[in-house]
């Protein structure tokens, strides 16, 4: 059985639809991939180190604040003052007053204000539980400290 093109007529015959919606279907997942990887990387912040860090596991409900060199803060990509910042806070307890999870991210060459300004705000907010990260001396990775919710001492 043979089968006869003619020319011109060709590109006629290849239906392109499924193809172009496979391409936008990738480009949508690159750009939302992305965005997430992006995240974790709003400050170029060189974290202290500490000798039993746990790996940095962030679920839904947690904010990530960084603080930069600089003393300012940073959350969801954006800078922000501490009243800013104490709104969205605020807001974020109001909305999860339970399993409400702040993750401080401080730069290790930080004014040491900053950040107990930061975790004063935590306690004045009644934030269930915040951590602080630092970077595994022997993983070179960015690891919550353990036993930093308020109430105890690390």
């Amino acid at each position: 059985m043979s089968f006869q093109i003619q020319k011109g007529k060709a590109l006629d015959a290849l239906n392109l639809t499924p193809l172009i919606d496979v391409v936008f279907l990738l480009l949508i997942f690159f750009l939302v991939a992305t965005q997430f990887s992006q995240d974790d990387q709003q400050l170029p912040i060189q974290l202290p180190s500490a000798k039993n860090a746990l790996p940095m596991t962030v679920q839904p409900e947690e904010l990530v604040v960084s603080v930069g060199q600089d003393g300012t803060y940073m959350l969801r990509g954006k800078r922000l003052n501490l009243q800013e910042l104490e709104a969205i806070l605020a807001k974020a307890v109001l909305d999860n007053p339970v399993q409400q999870t702040v993750i401080l991210r401080g730069d290790k060459r930080v004014e040491f204000q900053s950040v107990v300004s930061l975790i004063d705000l935590c306690n004045r907010l009644k934030v269930p539980s915040y951590r602080i990260t630092a970077q595994d001396d022997s993983q070179e990775s960015t690891s919550p400290v353990p036993g930093t919710q308020p109430g105890t001492q690390p």
